[in-house]
């Protein structure tokens, strides 16, 4: 069932909607880009607390909104859903190889022709991002009230900026979600890292000695944000995912001064350009590990062009060691690509990615085991699993083991382990945010079969049973229980 206003048209119709079901406090007073709206905003997700609108940063001059995304709750209303595996099963459906049968399969198949007929993006000549325009020297960057999150912090970064590139030349797009640490009034660096799309974009315009346009979009339809954050397969565009995702076309409008298009309906968009060859140091930055990640020189954005809606609101996120605002997304994510997972990977049964593991350190999957080291190929499977490849840990359960309950994984992972038979080491790649790994990009991985282990993978002790408890005594009790006065 769709979220009361869903499809949302902007980021403030989202705000809307979120007050609407208390989801949504105003802070009217005060509070200070620099660190205050970081502090406030951590003991915030750590109490499970409401999304965020600050309306008087002492910097810049549009309000913040923050913590949208932080909650399961949030996150499905975000997407117009009650529940965010209601995504996965749309997915599900239209991934189904079977061929229609009889009348009803072939509605049911043209009725999936249509949805995905539905959702490429819509070209608009005129947008409401386009409102208020400054050019040249008119172009300040402190117009935002960018954030600095922690002590370390390099300075200001702006960290939901939706950037657009396109590659030199097949002309396809990327939209990816970097952070953007301000470097001056109009320069800002940009961390997009070694496995990201728009890195290949810009080496193609390095090797061709030329400059890469670049547009960011800020605050945008939280369908629009989410679509920016999503591990898509390098062919799937993501404006395309996101049409499929709100069930009606995203608009785009021409950008004033490159060959880009962005979200008709973001708040502010800055366009610009990279200079070939050119680099500046970025970092230090707090990030989602819990970690300063070190200074690198990134490329550098030089924005000619600001523009925005008329009284904009500007959207970030705090990043900092699990729990924190990013579990929203990790957590869709998770759910919405379960089917895709499954079809690349048939013996899956479910998997979950711990908040803790941020995402990609972890992976907990169940299977239903039918021969000798199927765990194995698992996990080796899952590590040629696009983006799933920087995994670091895989734990292998059966499928009765809820891969959702950490008590119960942790239960098989401690106790149904040879270390000495059931650990598996390799070396792959890692994120380029890892800070364990000996060398940047690539480290050593393991993979955990905790599950019941056969005669001819060489256990010869006969697996014991696990203890229940008799159904009927569970229904007995279940029936008497008011009567102990327990």
């Amino acid at each position: 069932m769709a979220a009361r206003g869903f499809p949302y048209t902007d980021l403030k119709d989202f705000l809307a909607a979120l007050e609407r079901e208390g989801e949504l406090r105003r802070v009217s007073v005060p509070v200070d880009p620099t660190l205050e709206i970081s502090e406030v905003v951590t003991r915030t997700v750590r109490a499970g607390g409401p999304a965020l609108l600050f309306e008087r940063p002492t910097r810049g001059e549009m309000p913040v909104a923050i913590n949208l995304f932080g909650t399961e709750k949030r996150m499905a209303t975000a997407l117009g859903v009650d529940s965010l595996d209601e995504i996965g099963q749309r997915i599900g459906a239209l991934i189904k190889p079977e061929l229609p049968v009889g009348w009803s399969g072939i509605r049911e198949g043209l009725g999936k022709v249509m949805q995905l007929k539905s959702v490429p993006p819509r070209k608009v000549k005129t947008a409401p991002c386009q409102q208020v325009v400054y050019k040249g020297d008119d172009v300040d960057l402190n117009r935002l009230p960018g954030l600095q999150v922690w002590p370390g912090d390099g300075g200001i970064f702006h960290n939901f900026g939706l950037t657009h590139t396109k590659h030199p030349e097949t002309g396809k797009r990327n939209l990816g979600l970097y952070r953007l640490q301000q470097h001056s009034r109009n320069t800002l660096g940009m961390h997009w890292q070694i496995h990201k799309d728009s890195t290949a974009h810009h080496a193609v315009a390095e090797r061709l000695g030329q400059r890469l346009p670049v547009a960011i979009a800020i605050g945008c339809d939280p369908v629009v944000s989410y679509a920016a954050s999503a591990p898509l397969p390098g062919d799937i565009d993501e404006y395309l995912f996101a049409g499929f995702l709100r069930g009606e076309r995203v608009e785009m409008v021409d950008c004033l001064t490159v060959p880009l298009q962005v979200p008709a309906h973001a708040q502010v968009v800055l366009e610009g350009y990279l200079e070939p060859g050119e680099r500046l140091p970025e970092g230090p930055f707090g990030d989602h590990t819990g970690f300063y990640t070190p200074v690198e020189p990134f490329p550098v954005l030089h924005v000619e062009t600001m523009t925005m809606q008329r009284d904009p609101v500007y959207h970030s996120i705090v990043t900092s060691k699990p729990p924190q605002e990013d579990h929203g997304l990790g957590k869709a994510t998770e759910r919405i690509f379960q089917p895709l997972l499954k079809l690349l990977i048939p013996d899956i049964v479910d998997y979950d990615l711990p908040a803790a593991g941020v995402f990609h350190n972890c992976a907990i999957v169940s299977i239903r085991k039918r021969y000798p080291k199927h765990a194995q190929k698992v996990m080796n499977a899952i590590w040629g699993a696009h983006l799933m490849s920087l995994t670091k840990l895989i734990v292998i359960v059966d499928e009765d083991c809820d891969v959702h309950d950490y008590n119960e994984v942790a239960f098989r992972a401690f106790g149904n382990v040879d270390y000495a038979r059931d650990l598996l080491l390799t070396e792959g790649p890692v994120d380029h945010l890892d800070h364990a790994s000996y060398q940047q990009f690539w480290g050593g991985k393991a993979g955990i079969d905790a599950t019941r282990k056969l005669p001819s993978e060489g256990y010869t002790r006969g697996w014991p049973e696990e203890m229940s408890m008799s159904p009927e005594v569970v229904s007995l009790v279940d029936k008497r229980w008011k009567e102990y006065g327990i």
